[in-house]
């Protein structure tokens, strides 16, 4: 089976959005550079950025998100983002009345089932979980593997925490990686067992 990975951009001082779930300037980084790191051209990033995201983004099978995460992404248009083959969407809704159930997202209850899940889509690829509220769950369950985050030199403030409601501490071992883009700056954590 394939890490299961906490991820996502970071503020310098620990938020993924500001109180109203804006991003603000969290992914300037995406388009801040000259390298296509999609397809579409849309997102250009430093040259030190592609190699480390894309890399990264090519190993994953299967994303788990949040409720709040899909409904602000309008369901992702029912289409994965960033070339991933399959969402589990945690919450305790299920799909949308009108959702095509033939989309490849699985709508589950609770984490522990979230992951689970995930893992049998991704097979031996990665499967990311989404930082916020659904990855401090998963990583206060002992589910995550390993924690990436894309620091961005901004102080938000205040907002929605990269670990969510964490309550108790969790050991990281020391940065396996840390990659200077513009405007970015990526570090990898294992988590410590």
């Amino acid at each position: 089976m394939g890490a299961v990975v906490m991820y996502g951009s970071v503020s310098v001082d620990g938020f993924i959005a500001d109180e109203h779930d804006r991003p603000g300037p969290l992914f300037d980084w995406l388009v801040s550079g000259d390298v296509p790191l999609d397809d579409a051209g849309v997102l250009k990033v430093s040259r030190a950025s592609h190699d480390y995201t894309r890399a990264y983004w090519d190993r994953i099978g299967t994303t788990v998100v949040g409720r709040r995460s899909f409904d602000l992404a309008d369901g992702f248009g029912a289409t994965p983002p960033s070339g991933v083959d399959h969402v589990v969407v945690v919450t305790h809704r299920g799909a949308p009345a009108d959702w095509d159930r033939g989309s490849p997202f699985d709508f589950v209850e609770g984490i522990e089932e979230a992951v689970t899940r995930a893992r049998e889509l991704a097979g031996d690829r990665i499967v990311e979980v989404a930082a916020g509220d659904v990855g401090g769950q998963a990583l206060g369950a002992g589910l995550v593997d390993e924690v990436r985050m894309d620091v961005v030199p901004v102080v938000l403030g205040s907002g929605r925490r990269f670990f969510g409601a964490v309550q108790a501490p969790h050991l990281l071992e020391d940065p396996d990686e840390a990659v200077q883009g513009e405007r970015v700056l990526h570090l990898r954590y294992r988590v410590r067992r």
